[in-house]
């Protein structure tokens, strides 16, 4: 299965050993937006809201592209600042995408509390509880 990873450029850090688990199971991996250059946005940010929304309108057509053509997208939630699970809000509109595309959704942690809760579940994700086998 070809997977798109997706999530907070906060939990870069813990993509490469996901990868590795990922890998030894025979899946095919395309990573995160800006994986290779976590820096990116905050230049754009510095060169002023004109050229940060420009950069970042690029980044949501190319998660589409992306999206469209990987089988599915693996969501990386952990905690982040003190919220459980968390899921921001360009990894909420890639999970958006792949369920508009008809692409499976696998959450690495539970749903998370808050008001996007109802609209995550409509996705109909499955939860691996950090079980990378469980993407099948």
């Amino acid at each position: 299965m070809k997977l798109f990873i997706v999530c907070s450029k906060r939990f870069y850090p813990r993509v490469s050993d996901i990868v590795k688990e990922l890998e030894s199971t025979s899946h095919g991996i395309t990573l995160p937006n800006s994986f290779d250059d976590p820096a990116a946005e905050a230049r754009y940010r510095d060169l002023g809201v004109e050229e940060h929304s420009k950069w970042k309108a690029g980044m949501l057509k190319r998660s589409t592209d992306i999206i469209t053509e990987n089988d599915a997208i693996l969501v990386l939630n952990f905690e982040k600042d003190g919220i459980q699970n968390y899921i921001g809000g360009a990894t909420f509109l890639e999970m958006h995408d792949a369920f508009r595309l008809g692409k499976r959704i696998f959450l690495f942690n539970d749903i998370p509390e808050g008001m996007l809760r109802d609209e995550i579940i409509s996705f109909n994700p499955v939860v691996i509880n950090g079980d990378v086998t469980k993407i099948v």
